[in-house]
């Protein structure tokens, strides 16, 4: 179990020891739906994220909403144990339904919201789609992908470029163990030539709880299309936040916009969980 008081350290899920952070208040195990039994908000980062280059956002996140918030980084990424490679094209979905559970499960919470982005965003849209989870109350997903783009791939493409002759992987080596590991896990996934077929926007189809989808006008990973995915086949409401002058990070690019539309949309949430029903 993880002890919230030590701020940080690793959990076991998928057999890989991974490393945690947390900030604000520690999170509630009961039903309750009173004060202090909020969700906790769980971050999944992306496709060449760890809990450090999140940077200042989950502390800013834990004060705006007032709830507990957790990041832990992957296998390959970060502090944690290095990925088996190659990942199969799957890997999001092996994430969602293997992994993730066993890390929720260690954090012993009644309650979350998913918080994810990109790959994040996509692990978290399968959690609620393929795994029957209670805990799951509500999604924020920033810049999901359901399907790929040739846009897309074709970034992707030119991180390669950059990571095969550029800074790119000194870059990466400030925040990752094992920078080959975290770049190759993610690269060679998505240029092989079978994930251009890659498609799980059904898993939208099975969503029961609410979603804000937060996406940047001038994303050069994904178009509208992705968050039109969500909004066309969900049961459960979805919001849209589309950001101008935002590129594929919402969080960094347009910080204060996402945290002021976070805070509100989880507020919103516990005022209707909070709420009396009476019956008809």
């Amino acid at each position: 179990m993880i002890d919230w008081a030590a701020g940080s350290g690793h959990l076991t899920a998928g057999g890989k020891s991974l490393e945690w952070a947390c900030w604000g208040p520690a999170p509630s195990d009961g039903p309750g739906d009173g004060p202090g039994d909020g969700p906790a908000i769980v971050l999944l980062h992306e496709g060449l994220g760890c809990v450090a280059l999140w940077r200042d956002v989950p502390q800013r996140l834990a004060q705006a909403t007032g709830l507990p918030v957790l990041a832990y980084s992957r296998a390959g990424y970060g502090g944690s144990d290095p990925a088996d490679l190659p990942r199969p094209p799957d890997y999001m979905t092996r994430e969602a339904v293997q992994v993730l559970p066993q890390v929720l499960d260690a954090l012993g919470a009644a309650k979350v919201v998913l918080m994810g982005h990109s790959d994040g965003a996509t692990i978290a849209a399968e959690h609620a789609g393929r795994v029957a989870d209670p805990r799951v109350r509500a999604l924020v997903l920033m810049a999901p992908h359901f399907f790929t783009e040739a846009m897309g791939l074709a970034e992707i493409a030119a991180a390669k470029r950059a990571y095969d002759s550029g800074d790119l992987r000194d870059r990466l080596a400030r925040h990752h163990a094992d920078p080959d590991n975290a770049f190759r896990g993610w690269n060679d996934a998505w240029l092989a030539p079978g994930f251009r077929a890659w498609h799980v926007g059904e898993v939208v189809d099975y969503w029961r709880v609410p979603a804000l989808v937060i996406q940047g006008q001038d994303d050069q990973y994904g178009t509208a299309a992705q968050v039109a995915e969500a909004e066309s086949r969900s049961y459960a409401p979805v919001e849209v936040l589309m950001l101008p002058d935002c590129r594929h990070a919402p969080h960094l690019d347009q910080p204060d916009a996402v945290l002021a539309a976070v805070a509100d949309f989880t507020a919103r949430l516990q005022r209707i969980e909070a709420a009396e029903v009476i019956p008809a």
